[in-house]
């Protein structure tokens, strides 16, 4: 993690965030699956699995007790939460 506080009050994250585009079959998907397998916090999702809401939060139930809960998506939890 590189974070830094600049003097003049600028927080840099230091996290990488990566937007890949491209023709199908071009292999996209194959490397951020091993990119995944090396960085253990790595957040990946895609256009055909994920909605505007479903980038943000989900509501989610729980099979054992049926109870409901909210849970982080994929842009939170790579901002960490």
């Amino acid at each position: 993690d590189a974070k830094k506080n600049l003097k003049n009050g600028t927080h840099l994250r230091g996290d990488i965030n990566i937007l890949m585009v491209g023709d199908p079959s071009t292999a996209k998907s194959q490397l951020l699956r091993s990119a995944m397998t090396i960085a253990p916090l790595a957040v990946s999702t895609t256009g055909k699995g994920s909605s505007g809401v479903g980038l943000t939060a989900a509501v989610t139930s729980d099979p054992d007790t049926n109870e409901r809960r909210l849970e982080a998506g994929a842009m939170v939890l790579a901002d960490r939460g």
